[in-house]
Order: structure tokens, then sequence, then C-alpha cells
């Protein structure tokens, strides 16, 4: 009888309503043209170092390919909320059915918790290269580099099954509007028809732990390459210095918002929102920024493709 209960509470929420940033009709506007500028940027940004790398054989090396990495998680991480948010955008009601809802948090997470260990992965990369570098191809090799990138996917494909499949297990009979622009897991469980503390204590074990654990081994990291780097010449010094002051500005803004949402109970902040943007908008367009204007094999790159082009366009 129970079960024959539970079954119809499940079926009765079909579409979540989504709160959204704002209900103001010219806050939503305003909302609406600077996140479109973002998510172009952020496909443009991304996608010409995608291009460059692949195109540039000097940038054929282990960094690089796991900053190609990076870029083609940013885009596929802003793709999977950005695009609807603009669209609710011009609705007066945001409906999500509750299987894109499901959705959309399965790749949230998908993509989150493999930019987690991909920007691990990289800071060891970054460790071998500046404190082993006469052993740095051996160990670094490309075989390597693919078993890693598999691994790291695939961990973020465990993770995020697991975190999918607590949430669609619960019953959700009402309330239905979710206070967010996007569906996430902590924001959805609250409307489950049942006691969800259990479920929230396995998320904040999960990935509250994750990023606590991937920040303290990125932090530890990076403090060994900046103690090996004392020894370094001034030159070679200041473009470690570089590369390494980009991957901690990138893994500080992503790693903070995974802190600070999942870390936690499923208690609403006002701060939450705020945090999302960067999670889901902003980051995404940081991370070419970053890596692009701080770096000069990028820029050297992005100038011999566009020269070519030029070089073209003019016979």
């Amino acid at each position: 009888m129970e079960e024959a209960v539970l079954i119809n509470q499940t079926s009765v929420v079909t579409y979540f309503r989504l709160r959204g940033l704002s209900v103001n009709q010219k806050a939503q506007m305003f909302v609406f043209a600077m996140f479109l500028i973002f998510y172009v940027l952020t496909l443009f940004g991304n996608i010409l170092i995608v291009v460059t790398i692949i195109y540039d054989r000097r940038l054929h090396t282990p960094m690089y390919f796991f900053l190609s990495n990076l870029s083609f998680i940013d885009i596929c991480h802003s793709t999977v909320t950005v695009p609807k948010m603009l669209v609710d955008n011009w609705l007066e009601k945001k409906l999500i059915p509750f299987d894109a809802c499901v959705t959309q948090m399965f790749f949230l997470h998908l993509f989150a918790c493999t930019e987690i260990f991909l920007l691990t992965v990289m800071a060891y990369d970054r460790y071998v290269a500046i404190c082993r570098p006469l052993q740095y191809m051996t160990v670094m090799n490309w075989k390597v580099c693919v078993l890693l990138a598999l691994a790291l996917w695939t961990g973020g494909a465990i993770h995020s099954i697991a975190l999918t499949s607590l949430t669609i297990k619960l019953p959700y009979c009402g309330p239905d509007e979710i206070d967010n622009f996007f569906c996430d897991v902590p924001q959805v469980i609250k409307l489950a028809c049942t006691d969800t503390h259990i479920i929230e204590i396995l998320i904040v074990s999960n990935s509250g732990l994750i990023s606590v654990v991937c920040f303290v081994v990125l932090v530890v990291s990076y403090a060994v390459i900046l103690v090996n780097l004392r020894q370094r010449i001034s030159k070679g010094r200041r473009k470690a210095l570089s590369t390494c002051a980009a991957h901690l500005t990138v893994v500080t803004l992503f790693l903070g918002h995974c802190i600070f949402i999942y870390s936690r109970p499923s208690t609403s902040l006002p701060e939450d929102k705020v945090v999302s943007v960067f999670f889901t908008a902003v980051t995404p367009l940081l991370n070419p920024i970053i890596y692009t204007l701080r770096n000069e094999d990028m820029k050297n790159a992005l100038n011999k493709l566009m020269g070519r082009r030029d070089g073209k366009e003019e016979k």
C-alpha cells in the first residue's frame, strides 16, 4: 500500500517552475543581454582555444591537451544551463519538465565533477613539468594523458549517476518551485515529499568532500611548486609563476562555488544565485581569458593562426 502511494506521489509533479534571477521585466532584459554576451564570448573563446591547439603542432603537449579538454568542458558546462535561462527570460512561466530537469542535473554534475578532476590533473602536470623537468615526457607520455582523460571523465560520470539516482528516487508531490534559474540537486531535493536528511548528508559527503579534497590537493601541489621555483632563474620562474597563477585563479573561482554550495545542508542563502551565476556563466568565460592572455605560447599561436588566415584572404 505504501509503495503504491509513493508511486502516485512521484508521478504528481511533471513540471518544475524556475523562479529565475529576477521577476522585474527590465531586470530580465538586462540579464538576457548580459548572459547572451557572456555565452557568445564563452563559445567563441573556448572554441578558438581548441582550434588553435589542434592547429599549432607546438601546442601538442600534455598541458595543452588538458587545456583543450578544459575548454570543451566549459563549452558543454555553460550550454547545460545558459540557453534555457536565456529563453526563460522571455517567458512569464519558467517551466521545465521533470525529465529535462533530471537531464540538466546529470550533465551539470558530469561536467562540473569532470572539471574538478581535470584541474587536479593539470596541477599534477605542472608539478611534474616544473619539479621533474627531465622526466616530464616520460612521466606524462601520451598514453598516460589519454588514460588520465578517460579516468577523469569516468569519475565524473560515476559521480553524476550517483547523485542523479538519489534524486529521482525521491517522491515529488508539491511544491514545485525551484529557487534558481536551473535545476540542481540541493534545490530539487528540498521539494521532495519525504525526509531528505540522509540524502543531504550523502550529497555533502560526495560533492562536498570531492571539492574540499581536490582543493586541498591543489593548494598543496602549487605550494610545492612555488617552493621549487625559488631556486629557478628569473625568466623561467616568471613563466612558471604566470602559468601557476592562471591555474590557481581558475581553481579558486570554480572550487569556491562547489565548496560553498555542496559542503553544507540544503538550506537556501541569498548568495546562492550570485554564486551560481559565476559557476555557470562567468567562470567558463574567464577560463579562455586567463589561459590566453597570460600565456605567451597561446598568444603566439593565435597570432600565427590569424596571420595565416589574413595571408590566405589577401591571396
